[in-house]
């Protein structure tokens, strides 16, 4: 699964009064990992920024008079978001002003939520901590991500920082190969936890019963997932499931 985070700023706040992208930046996930490629443009919005606006970013007009402008790169990011599922934190936000620049430069078709799954970390979050603040800065404190870089917004170091966030609140960066390797970023288990696959040489998979270090292993990790996800492991549903891999 092919998963891109992003995040804008604007010279304001409101798309429908003629307010334009400044800056885009977007990360990519792969399988739940991090692939290190990204992309990032900062742009020319050929009108002035809110003095507001730049309190929160710190980006001037002066920088921007060298930078592209947005339908000089639209082709290029439509090719990077391919058909890729979007985490965007306030997606509303961030769809209204994109929408309008394609619009703007002439890109007909469907707008990016008809093209795309979007998920919205602000509704997920606002749906697992009803009544509590929500925004990035509120959501890194309270799963431990590192935000001090943070002294001003920023769409590359937003959506980098989002990334952390989006995995620790669906469980963490997770991989598992049939192959018998594990890789966590949230837990302290290594492939020995996966020494009960066995695969004969006819390559059907078989499941031998774990033994009582294994099963503390797997507890250990079960755990861990479901103090990331809130509660909501998946793994504890299926807990005690007799699953038979086949090649």
């Amino acid at each position: 699964m092919r998963l891109i985070v992003l995040d804008t700023e604007t010279t304001g706040l409101e798309v429908s009064e003629g307010h334009r992208i400044i800056e885009i930046g977007c990360i990519e996930l792969i399988n739940r990992q991090l692939t290190g490629r990204s992309f990032h443009r900062y742009l020319n919005p050929d009108r002035a920024i809110d003095a507001g606006a730049a309190e929160v970013h710190g980006i001037t007009l002066e920088q921007l008079a060298d930078a592209p402008r947005f339908s000089e790169i639209a082709e290029e990011l439509q090719a990077f978001l391919g058909e890729a599922q979007l985490i965007i934190h306030n997606a509303a936000f961030d769809l209204g002003f994109l929408n309008a620049e394609l619009a703007r430069c002439g890109v007909a078709g469907e707008t990016l939520q008809q093209r795309h799954v979007v998920i919205d970390t602000l509704h997920l979050a606002r749906q697992r901590h009803p009544g509590q603040r929500n925004n990035l800065d509120a959501l890194c404190k309270r799963y431990h991500i590192d935000n001090s870089q943070r002294q001003l917004h920023g769409a590359l170091l937003d959506a980098q920082i989002l990334a952390d966030v989006y995995l620790a609140m669906t469980g963490g960066q997770v991989t598992l190969s049939l192959e018998g390797e594990a890789e966590s970023a949230n837990a302290s288990f290594g492939t020995e936890a996966l020494s009960h696959l066995k695969r004969p040489e006819g390559g059907q998979w078989i499941v031998v019963r774990p033994d009582a270090e294994e099963q503390s292993l797997h507890e250990r990790m079960l755990a861990d997932l479901d103090k990331a996800s809130g509660g909501r492991c998946l793994w504890r549903a299926l807990d005690g499931a007799e699953i038979v891999y086949t090649k």
